[in-house]
């Protein structure tokens, strides 16, 4: 049996584990390392949690979740192109199933067997380094060190059970090693159950690992990391998709635990609060927004020259790849993902790239606008038109949310002293997802340091994080509304994330009508998170697709004039520009205005089957005692 039941990848030889140290059983007889010997030495035991590290990188990269594509181009974020096999266009149609790989081509180590044979080694250091006494590390200087190591690999399985708590939902806890002789009956256990799991592995890394970590040793698992793992479970917990919500068709199997409960949003305060007051060994904050460089500095990597039009203030781009920001902003996060290659990749093909990643309209228009009041509103607030937006001239008719000419490309944009032009040229919006150039009308921007162009240097990606500050003030804010409304706390707390973003405030009005709280909240997660890996699982958190609104939205605005579209994930929408003597924007010697379009990308959002992956059902074969995924059956 290849994997016996996929929790035993390479248990029978354990040749997967030992990738960096030697293979202690895949020598031969008379030349070999034994178990005993790898764990008695505190350097194989140190090899084994980096090699892990290295697993769990390889189970969630943001920047290529799909190969080459991120899970934006799944979500209303982003459409794709059709290169690489065009893997986005084949899961927004719905190409895959039980029967199949998800479509990557392979498991790619963030799916079921990949995830779960990652979480086997984990268990196979946590009892080996038990049952051989692993002596601590007789080079270093300081004390613990095999503690620490320890304290990694329980956060490590509980961040790994997290990757399939998202993608799944209800399924099986793994917390030792699984022999061949055992009993092979496994049964799903509730998302609760299992979340409560997660945040005890949390816990047990807590009490091991430091409060910060610097130097050599920044970016292994501190404290906050721990802290930031048990409040994104306790939200998610909290969260219609578990906690009230009820899927169409529902045949989950703890169905009946997802009953609204009050304390679930408790918990997701306290835990986010937690984050939010972890300290350093000096007592300290551990996490604070980064404020460096103001908003008249619009310098470009150069330090010198401006070739942005002076709409992209320099902390907006550095906030994404400076020491400073990383250091004080990021609670967990793996090393980069690409760098050059991938910025080239998405370059529009005027500048020598193939736009992988084309923003939807559907992100851009949750770019608030300034009012003439100094208060940010969305685009489709009944005073827009009234205050002066503009849908003919969307991006510069009026001042609109900083962060939108940080991430958004659009026609008339400037980056690296070069105009886009979405109506002519190489850059001109395209019909289809086949073509090189955009079929929205836009490009993707962030993660770009302003002023570079593909040929001229390297362009080195730290991130996206996985977790940053600004994630849990979200959650302890969205919180704090739902248990007692609205108050000054959270109306200040979520305007300092906008301030550092050079955005606007909030209006007043939010912090007296909870649902207007929570809208603001709810769009500040989407702009702030942009092609970060959040906004595909967010959606089917909140129930989007079959929120009731939402669908009434939908069924009443389906053609591309008709908007605010729908958060339903079934649509497509972009912008092209339409040359009018009257129009507003100038590029050369022309005149345009944008026009609404309907983007043709084929995706379906199937209730409620597309909420949760499906098990390969030569899983299920080896194991009957396991039940499908609602919509897989």
């Amino acid at each position: 049996m290849k994997h016996k039941i996929f929790l035993l990848a390479g248990l029978a030889t354990c040749f997967s584990v030992f990738t960096s140290c030697e293979d202690y059983l895949d020598r031969a007889p008379d030349d070999k390392t034994t178990e005993q010997q790898v764990f008695t030495r505190y350097e194989k035991v140190d090899g084994l949690v980096s090699d892990l590290y290295a697993n769990c990188k390889s189970a969630n990269k943001p920047l290529i979740y799909f190969n080459h594509f991120s899970l934006s181009s799944i979500s209303d974020e982003c459409s794709a192109s059709s290169h690489e096999g065009a893997i986005p266009h084949q899961f927004n149609v719905g190409n895959y199933g039980a029967l199949q790989k998800m479509p990557n081509g392979s498991d790619a180590g963030q799916y079921w067997n990949g995830l779960y044979s990652k979480i086997r080694k984990a268990n196979i250091i946590l009892e080996g380094v038990a049952k051989y006494n692993t002596p601590d590390n007789p080079q270093s200087g300081r004390d613990g060190d095999l503690n620490r190591r320890i304290g990694e690999v329980y956060f490590l399985r509980g961040y790994l059970h997290y990757l399939v708590l998202r993608a799944y939902g209800e399924a099986v806890y793994i917390d030792h090693v699984i022999n061949p002789d055992d009993d092979m009956t496994f049964t799903k256990e509730s998302f609760h159950t299992i979340a409560d799991k997660i945040c005890a592995d949390a816990d047990e890394a807590l009490a091991r690992v430091d409060a910060s970590n610097g130097g050599n040793y920044f970016g292994r698992v501190d404290k906050g990391a721990c802290l930031g793992l048990k409040a994104i479970v306790r939200w998610m917990q909290a969260t219609p998709l578990w906690n009230g919500g009820s899927l169409p068709n529902d045949t989950r199997v703890f169905k009946s635990e997802y009953g609204y409960d009050l304390k679930r949003w408790e918990a997701a305060r306290d835990a986010a609060k937690a984050v939010l007051e972890a300290k350093k060994e000096d007592g300290s904050n551990r996490y604070q927004l980064y404020t460096k460089y103001d908003a008249s500095d619009f310098k470009d990597i150069d330090g010198k020259s401006n070739t942005n039009n002076e709409k992209v203030q320099q902390r907006l781009w550095r906030m994404n790849f400076e020491m400073d920001a990383i250091m004080s902003e990021w609670v967990w996060f793996v090393t980069k993902d690409k760098d050059t290659g991938w910025s080239g990749d998405i370059l529009p093909p005027s500048q020598g790239g193939h736009a992988r990643q084309r923003p939807l309209q559907e992100q851009v228009d949750e770019y608030e606008y300034i009012g003439p009041d100094g208060y940010g509103y969305p685009i489709y607030a009944d005073r827009a038109k009234a205050d002066g937006y503009d849908d003919e001239n969307p991006y510069e008719g009026i001042r609109r949310d900083p962060r939108l000419y940080r991430d958004i490309r659009y026609h008339g944009s400037w980056y690296a002293g070069q105009q886009l032009n979405t109506a002519s040229g190489d850059d001109a919006v395209s019909g289809s997802y086949l073509d090189q150039a955009s079929h929205t009308g836009y490009y993707l921007r962030k993660f770009y340091k302003d002023g570079w162009t593909r040929g001229h240097g390297g362009h080195t990606i730290n991130g996206p994080a996985i977790w940053r500050l600004p994630a849990f003030i979200y959650i302890y804010c969205e919180a704090v509304n739902e248990l007692s409304g609205p108050n000054e706390e959270i109306y200040k707390m979520i305007n300092e994330v906008r301030a550092r973003s050079f955005m606007a405030p909030m209006p007043p009005a939010t912090k007296t009508d909870k649902k207007l709280m929570n809208s603001y909240i709810q769009r500040e997660r989407r702009v702030e998170f942009f092609y970060e890996n959040d906004r595909y699982w967010t959606a089917r958190l909140y129930m989007e697709p079959d929120d009731t609104e939402q669908l009434a939205q939908e069924n009443s605005y389906r053609d591309a004039d008709s908007w605010p579209y729908a958060k339903t994930q079934r649509f497509s929408h972009g912008m092209k520009p339409v040359e009018d003597p009257d129009g507003k924007i100038m590029i050369g010697d022309k005149k345009y205005k944008m026009k609404r379009i309907v983007v043709n990308d084929g995706r379906v959002f199937s209730s409620p089957r597309s909420y949760l992956w499906p098990i390969y059902q030569e899983e299920l074969k080896r194991c009957p005692s396991l039940v499908q995924n609602p919509g897989w059956e």
